[in-house]
C-alpha cells in the first residue's frame, strides 16, 4: 500500500508563477543559476541555489549558503511572492514540450508520500546517492523547513488513476504558462483528494525516476526531526515529502551519452581494429541506435555503428543487459581502460537533451577523443532493476521535461 496525501502548499499567486518557478537546482551550475535568475528577486533559484546571492568564491557548503536560502524563502513569503494554501489539496501537473521536434506531454499528480514508504522500499530506488550531495540537501531541507523541489516518482500504469487524472485536468487551471525554455507548465488544483488517495493506496509501490538525493534527504530530515520530538503523534508533516507521481507511460526518457577524453596511447585506427574483434563495426550516422547492444560512435570525424553480438547480452539479468553496462564491460573498460565511471576523470556524460550534435562538437573541438551515443533506458528496464534491488549505472536516464521548483512547496 502506497501512502499519499494532500498538503497545504506554499505557492506563488498565479500572476507571479512564471517568475517564481525555476529549473531544478541540480540541472544548472552556479553561473547558470545566476544568469537564469538575473535581476529578478522572486526567482525560486534564490532559495534552491542561494550561493548566487553571495560572493563568487563562497564555499557551496558554507553556513552562509544555508542562511541565505532560509532568508530568501522567508522573504518570498513575506513579500507575497509565495502564499499558503488555505486547505490541503492535491494538484495535477502537466508539462508540454518539443523534444527533438516531437511534441510530448506528461501529467503527474503532486502530493506527499510517506518517508517510511521510502525507508521500507515501497518507494524503490535504482541509484547510489553521493554523501556530500545528500548531506547538502538534508541541511537545505532542515534550514528552510520545507521540501523545495518535488521528487519525480513513477508507477505502473493504472486505469483508475488515468481516469481520475483526466477528470482533474478538464477544468480551469490554477497555472498555465510557458517557461523561457519553451516548456508549457499547467497546474490544476484537486479539491477532492480522497479518490486519488484511495487509488494510490492500491499500488504496491512506486519508483524514484529522478530525485534520489531529494528523496534520501527528505527521509533523513524526517528522521532528525523525529528524534527531536519527545511526544510525536505520527501525523507530523516531517513524516511526508513532496512528490509528483507519473504513470510509466507518461514519461519521456532520453539517453545519457558518453564521451572519453583520450584514447590512451593508441590511435583511432588501433581502437577501430580492437572494436572489430569484439563487435560489428560499420559506417553510421548521428541517429540514435535502435537495437539492444548497439551504440553510435563518433571517432576522428566519422560516425560508426557498433553492434555487440547477441551472445554477450544476458536478457535475464536486469542490470547486465543494459546498454550502459554492455558498453562499459565490452568497450570502455577493456579497450579504453576506463574503470569506475563514477570516478574516472577521463569520461564525461552528455544529456540526451543536447542531441548527438553535441557529441560531434566535443570530439571535433579536441575536448574529447571519442563519443558514444546511447539508446534510452526504458521505464520498464528501470522498474525491473529496482524490483531486483539492484543499482543502475550512473548517468543512465535523463528525464525531460524537468519539473519546476517553487510552484508547489511542502513545508515541514
Amino acid at each position: 500500500m502506497l501512502r499519499f496525501r494532500p498538503f497545504h502548499a506554499v505557492r506563488p499567486p498565479p500572476e507571479l508563477a512564471p517568475r517564481v518557478a525555476a529549473v531544478p537546482y541540480d540541472v544548472v551550475n552556479t553561473a547558470e543559476a545566476r544568469e537564469l535568475a538575473g535581476d529578478d528577486p522572486i526567482s525560486f533559484l534564490h532559495v534552491t541555489r542561494p550561493e548566487i546571492d553571495l560572493p563568487p568564491d563562497t564555499d557551496p557548503y558554507d553556513d552562509s549558503v544555508y542562511a541565505a536560502a532560509r532568508a530568501a524563502f522567508q522573504r518570498l513569503r513575506d513579500e507575497g511572492a509565495l502564499i499558503r494554501e488555505q486547505r490541503p489539496c492535491l494538484y495535477a501537473y502537466r508539462q508540454q514540450a518539443l523534444l527533438g521536434g516531437r511534441p510530448v506531454s506528461q501529467v503527474g499528480i503532486v502530493g506527499c508520500c510517506h518517508v517510511d514508504d521510502y525507508n521500507e522500499d515501497r518507494i524503490k530506488k535504482h541509484e547510489i546517492t553521493r554523501k556530500a550531495k545528500e548531506d547538502d540537501r538534508t541541511r537545505h531541507v532542515l534550514e528552510i523547513g520545507a521540501n523545495a523541489g518535488p521528487v519525480f516518482l513513477t508507477h505502473r500504469d493504472d486505469a483508475e488513476l488515468e481516469a481520475l487524472t483526466a477528470t482533474a485536468t478538464a477544468g480551469e487551471p490554477l497555472y498555465d504558462f510557458e517557461a523561457p525554455d519553451g516548456v508549457r507548465h499547467t497546474v490544476w488544483r484537486i479539491e477532492d483528494a480522497e479518490p486519488f488517495v484511495g487509488a494510490y493506496a492500491k499500488l504496491e509501490c512506486a519508483y524514484v525516476a529522478d530525485g534520489h538525493h531529494r528523496s534520501a534527504s527528505a527521509a533523513r530530515a524526517g528522521a532528525e526531526l523525529r528524534a527531536k520530538n519527545p511526544d510525536p503523534t505520527g501525523d507530523e508533516e516531517y513524516n511526508w515529502f513532496l512528490c509528483v507521481l507519473f504513470a510509466g507511460k507518461q514519461l519521456n526518457v532520453l539517453p545519457y551519452h558518453r564521451v572519453v577524453k583520450d584514447l590512451g596511447r593508441q590511435s583511432a585506427d588501433a581502437l577501430l581494429e580492437k572494436l572489430r574483434a569484439v563487435a560489428d563495426v560499420s559506417p553510421g550516422d548521428d541517429s540514435l541506435p535502435e537495437q539492444p547492444g548497439s551504440f553510435g560512435m563518433y571517432l576522428a570525424g566519422e560516425w560508426y555503428r557498433v553492434a555487440l553480438p547477441a551472445s554477450v547480452i544476458d536478457a535475464d539479468d536486469p542490470v547486465r543487459s543494459l546498454d550502459y553496462v554492455l558498453l562499459s564491460e565490452h568497450v570502455l573498460a577493456p579497450l579504453l581502460d576506463i574503470g569506475d565511471i563514477r570516478t574516472d576523470p577521463r569520461i564525461d556524460f552528455v544529456g540526451g537533451i543536447r542531441g548527438t550534435a553535441e557529441l560531434a562538437r566535443r570530439v571535433d573541438s579536441g575536448d574529447c577523443a571519442v563519443a558514444f551515443s546511447m539508446r534510452a533506458t526504458s521505464v520498464q528496464q528501470l522498474m525491473r532493476v529496482a524490483d531486483a534491488g539492484a543499482i543502475m549505472p550512473p548517468k543512465s536516464t535523463w528525464f525531460e521535461p524537468k519539473l519546476r521548483s517553487g510552484l508547489l512547496v511542502h513545508t515541514l
